[in-house]
């Protein structure tokens, strides 16, 4: 996701920084492809940058931010992880942000909500670019709940499809579900699969993010057990 964002910045004639440090050969090559200039280190990028965008697993977006802060970063902080409005609050960046869809790289595919009262600043450097970004209201933490309550759904009707395949095996009735659902609910098989294909590589992100969306709806009054079984599930296909 960080070397799309960062190619529609540089799509739109800026230069985007990145730190290398401790990533992979695969990593590396997403920022190369996408124009990005390799700064080493998160704190040679924070020397060098007015804007920082954090990108990353969510369980570790208070420790970047804290990086970039210890380097003396005194610009403008946006932090764009999968994140609860409380460990928004924790990190407290400039802007808050929450990225919705894939990696952008068609127009109209992924928008980029933004809050904090520097928000409009932020979504001005996108206007015409791939990215879609859009401001929620100047409030930090409201595009971190607003990823919050949209991953809730789709990454947690996921999980709880995945599940249910297994139990459905467990119990040797697996064929039978799928001939239900042809008949009853056509489109949840293919679901399952696409479900099935993303999670493969990407459950161990997901953990970290299921954990924080319980975290947002428990501070709002609402079971967060939903969501710490979501990540349990992630947890079992992560360890694989």
């Amino acid at each position: 996701m960080g070397a799309a964002v960062g190619a529609a910045l540089v799509g739109n004639g800026h230069e985007v920084l990145w730190a290398s440090d401790g990533r992979s050969d695969a990593t590396r090559a997403r920022a190369e492809a996408a124009g990005l200039v390799d700064a080493g280190s998160v704190a040679d990028l924070s020397h060098s940058c007015a804007l920082v965008i954090s990108l990353c697993p969510p369980e570790f977006a208070v420790r970047v931010a804290d990086e970039v802060r210890a380097a003396g970063f005194s610009g403008m902080l946006v932090d764009a992880n999968a994140v609860s409005p409380a460990t928004a609050a924790r990190i407290a960046p400039t802007v808050d942000g929450g990225v919705i869809g894939p990696p952008p790289r068609v127009a109209g595919t992924t928008r980029c909500y933004l809050s904090g009262p520097r928000a409009r600043e932020v979504m001005a450097l996108f206007d015409g670019s791939v990215l879609d970004a859009r401001v929620v209201d100047d409030r930090i933490g409201s595009a971190s709940a607003l990823k919050m309550v949209f991953a809730a759904y789709t990454k947690g009707v996921s999980a709880l499809l995945l599940a249910l395949r297994a139990t459905a095996r467990a119990n040797d009735v697996d064929e039978a579900l799928l001939d239900e659902w042809a008949l009853s609910q056509p489109q949840l098989a293919a679901v399952c699969e696409l479900a099935e294909a993303n999670a493969g590589p990407k459950a161990w992100r997901w953990i970290a993010e299921m954990e924080e969306i319980a975290a947002t709806f428990a501070a709002a009054g609402q079971p967060d057990g939903f969501h710490l079984a979501a990540a349990a599930v992630f947890r079992s296909i992560a360890e694989r």
